[in-house]
């Protein structure tokens, strides 16, 4: 089976999508065919070709596979704003199974499926749940975006503690410096490397238009890479 990861994260603006697209490019400088895929999206630009996300037109990018855009966002509001209310404002319910079947047909085109979450674990998604019921649902191992700033250890650490209550299993974090004036950011580090129970893959420096390409040389992505397909 194709191998593929829910990237998920401390927060909204915790930096999921440049370790998305950062991932996707260590994946692919490995050999891999990757897709991205953003299932839900808020906040949406009115293009010629329908609503487009920015960060899902990011991830597009950064796979380089030639797919629709139906299949990478699923679910595009145009409202930048909790995407159970942009769903409620669009008149949509949310359907877990329409994004389990999107995800499959990308992983019959691709040889990794990068996923990227929502705004945090626990961002409700309406009725059918909220994102950590959707990463449960699709049955994807989770990768945790850290965003580097006052606060980032009780949101990691709650976070990873409730990833493993609801049965997923996290197998990797990647710190990111969204502040990057935070103060003690190394120590802070050092604290997360010794208190998250899985092994970090890799520190995104602040890097304003930096390429996924030079982000993934920042990532160590054997652990992932060396288990088992689907695992």
């Amino acid at each position: 089976m194709t191998d593929a990861w829910f990237i998920t994260g401390t927060d909204t603006g915790a930096g999921k999508t440049l370790a998305a697209a950062a991932l996707v490019a260590a994946l692919r400088a490995h050999g891999r065919r990757v897709a991205g895929m953003k299932p839900i999206a808020s906040g949406c630009e009115d293009t010629a070709d329908g609503w487009r996300n920015d960060d899902a037109v990011a991830l597009a990018a950064a796979s380089g596979l030639d797919v629709p855009y139906a299949l990478i966002n699923p679910y595009a509001f145009p409202a930048p704003v909790a995407p159970h209310l942009a769903a409620e404002d669009a008149g949509v319910d949310i359907d877990f199974n329409r994004i389990g079947q999107a995800l499959d047909a990308l992983r019959a085109q691709a040889d990794a499926v990068v996923v990227e979450g929502v705004g945090g674990w626990r961002v409700p998604l309406g009725q059918a749940g909220d994102v950590a019921d959707l990463a449960c649902h699709l049955a994807l191992p989770v990768v945790l975006v850290v965003g580097l700033r006052l606060g980032c250890l009780n949101h990691a650490l709650l976070t990873a503690a409730d990833i493993g209550r609801t049965g997923a299993r996290l197998v990797g974090w990647v710190g990111s410096a969204v502040q990057p004036d935070f103060e003690l950011a190394g120590r802070n580090i050092d604290t997360l490397r010794r208190r998250l129970p899985v092994p970090c893959l890799g520190i995104l420096p602040h890097a304003p238009g930096a390429a996924p390409e030079q982000l993934a040389q920042q990532l160590d992505i054997q652990v992932l890479i060396g288990a088992p397909p689907g695992a």
